[in-house]
């Protein structure tokens, strides 16, 4: 199998998943596509909405004690919990994180899906995770995580890509070059090109999972929507899910 590397998932985090997914579905024109049983043994529960092939999901932690529940007091709800890439071979990926240094903080083997999770304070700013579901390397396949029928809720009328991820770093382009060893993208200047999606380093306070941009069909009406849910709009952007969502035409 020839080598690739996309992104397949974001996660977000937060206190509870109300009024979070509701926002993002009224405002960004999303629909939920599945709520995963599995994550409650991790003391979470999730809905998931597909911003054309990339998965949008939010966690929220339902008892205490969670890595989610740690990483909002740490965080003060502000950032990116995951990102989430598909590849041809995670263990690979994993084993390359490991003589980094970084080290595995978790394995997933629900055949086909097979997935290495790495230890964020090792990733710096958010999880990283690499996996990969057997027989399905077309795009739109299968991908347990997102349910039996993900790809039925796809909706493009307003919402049409997830293109962009916006990472924050008191030294970006020293994070650049790490994450980029981790993912195996070299750097091209502050920006780590993808096939479907671009991260971008940028010089910050903190090292988080900073924005998010999506292209959408009418920023006008998006904007107008956010504001309609009492969010603060500056510019083509406002925050939600602890992270800033950008509007690019």
């Amino acid at each position: 199998m020839a080598p690739y590397m996309r992104l397949r998932q974001i996660c977000l985090v937060a206190p509870q998943l109300a009024p979070v997914i509701s926002d993002i579905a009224a405002i960004m024109g999303l629909a939920v596509c599945y709520r995963d049983g599995n994550v409650a043994k991790y003391g979470l529960e999730n809905a998931l909405l597909p911003v054309d092939t990339i998965m949008l999901e939010v966690v929220a932690p339902f008892k205490g004690g969670t890595t989610a529940g740690r990483f909002i007091e740490k965080t003060g709800g502000r950032g990116g919990y995951m990102a989430i890439f598909c590849c041809n071979d995670p263990d690979e990926r994993g084993r390359n994180a490991n003589a980094l240094g970084v080290r595995t903080a978790n394995v997933i083997d629900h055949a086909p899906y097979h997935g290495v999770q790495l230890h964020p304070r090792d990733c710096r700013a958010a999880f990283i995770e690499f996996n990969h579901t057997e027989g399905s390397d077309d795009i739109l396949g299968a991908y347990p995580p997102a349910g039996p029928d993900w790809q039925k809720f796809i909706r493009k009328d307003v919402t049409l890509a997830l293109t962009g991820v916006e990472m924050q770093s008191p030294d970006p382009a020293g994070l650049a070059e790490h994450w980029g060893k981790i993912i195996g993208v070299a750097p091209e200047g502050a920006e780590l090109k993808l096939p479907n999606a671009t991260f971008r380093f940028v010089k910050g306070a903190s090292e988080i999972m900073s924005a998010l941009e999506f292209r959408v069909a009418d920023r006008a009406s998006v904007l107008h929507a956010a504001k309609a849910r009492g969010l603060a709009v500056a510019g083509n952007e406002f925050l939600l899910g602890g992270v800033t969502f950008r509007l690019v035409a």
